[in-house]
């Protein structure tokens, strides 16, 4: 069997560590991509006291970045006075996907969209380096190389991926999670869950993804509940956002699978969180996967224990217990239809990437 792992982004874990962001930019001028709440613009404040005023702020992304909205993040982010040298990116997984994109569009989210529809290369030597500043404990945006660009307007989700998009620095500062609340906790563990387990049955997994991914899993399954009921509880947070770093570092190497690529019609046709959208089916995929390959197989078991028919069980009543549907019909889809879903799902680039077999009911 041959593999390789790479991932260059410099890690930095600790509560505080916020605190030390300025000396990290380094008197280079620099962008902000954040949110516009209150909590962001107290943390904007206290960095820009702290390492200077940013050149621009970018702070019209919502949750899923849409190319509508991309589109003016980049006219603003061009119009700054001086071409930036770095770019913090400071929030949730659609904050530094936003970054990614803005990081390769060189002001002009037309690159991107040519880029991402019609497949022009990017100017790698222009990508802006990023310093990614995690508030949610899940995507592992922070670790990856790519950035989810959603087109809303046709229906459309695109993965914009260049070597050069891993930021240059994660700091990951577990106090920054504490005040995410219980729903927005919950979604955010399960696609770290998702991708811990999706880079297991992966035909991109290899021996330190997997590592990094059964780690992941046992300690969400072991923490998350616990953290739902004790949001401000700083080390069950710490714990979280380790289980989802590690996770970020499983996937950065073999990027998602069947799951995922369930979850962007999901969201797309109803408007089901991502998280919930990625996970309601694991329990199902983990058993078309199990008995494929002897590597995943081992895998599971060191997450699950020596019975995968029980762990898939155990899987199933994990997400029951924390409120999640593990039903299709549950999220609007009919058998019928997610038959076809599935199908459609196994073509998509990240179903591509599942190395299980289907039932023929599903097929």
């Amino acid at each position: 069997m041959n593999w390789a792992y790479w991932n260059p982004v410099k890690v930095r874990f600790g509560t505080g560590l916020f605190n030390e962001l300025a000396g990290m930019i380094d008197g280079r001028r620099w962008a902000l991509v954040t949110y516009d709440q209150p909590i962001f613009r107290e943390l904007a404040a206290r960095l820009t006291e702290a390492a200077g005023a940013p050149l621009v702020t970018i702070s019209n992304i919502e949750t899923n970045p849409d190319c509508a909205d991309l589109s003016e993040s980049c006219r603003q982010f061009g119009a700054a006075a001086e071409r930036p040298e770095v770019i913090v990116a400071l929030g949730g997984g659609s904050m530094i996907d936003a970054a990614k994109v803005l990081a390769a569009s060189g002001g002009d989210f037309e690159t991107v969209r040519r880029h991402l529809v019609e497949k022009r290369p990017l100017d790698a030597a222009a990508i802006i380096p990023i310093i990614a500043v995690p508030t949610t404990a899940g995507t592992g945006s922070e670790v990856t190389s790519w950035a989810t660009v959603w087109d809303s307007a046709n229906g459309s989700k695109y993965s914009l991926a260049h070597p050069r998009l891993y930021p240059e620095t994660a700091v990951l500062d577990p106090a920054l999670t504490v005040g995410a609340p219980r729903g927005l906790t919950l979604a955010t563990g399960l696609d770290a869950l998702s991708h811990a387990l999706e880079s297991i049955w992966n035909v991109n997994g290899n021996p330190v993804s997997a590592n990094y991914a059964i780690e992941a899993a046992r300690e969400i399954i072991d923490t998350l509940p616990r953290l739902l009921e004790r949001l401000d509880d700083e080390e069950l947070r710490a714990r979280q956002m380790r289980a989802s770093l590690l996770a970020g570092l499983a996937f950065s190497n073999t990027k998602t699978a069947l799951a995922h690529n369930i979850s962007y019609d999901i969201t797309l046709k109803s408007g089901t969180i991502h998280g919930i959208a990625c996970s309601f089916s694991l329990p199902i995929v983990m058993r078309w996967a199990m008995g494929v390959k002897p590597q995943c197989d081992a895998a599971l078991r060191r997450v699950f224990g020596p019975d995968l028919e029980a762990g898939a069980e155990r899987l199933e009543t994990f997400l029951q217990n924390l409120g999640v549907k593990t039903d299709p019909a549950a999220y609007g889809v009919s058998p019928v239809e997610w038959d076809r879903l599935v199908d459609k799902a196994m073509q998509g680039e990240r179903g591509r990437n599942f190395i299980g077999r289907l039932p023929a009911k599903a097929a």
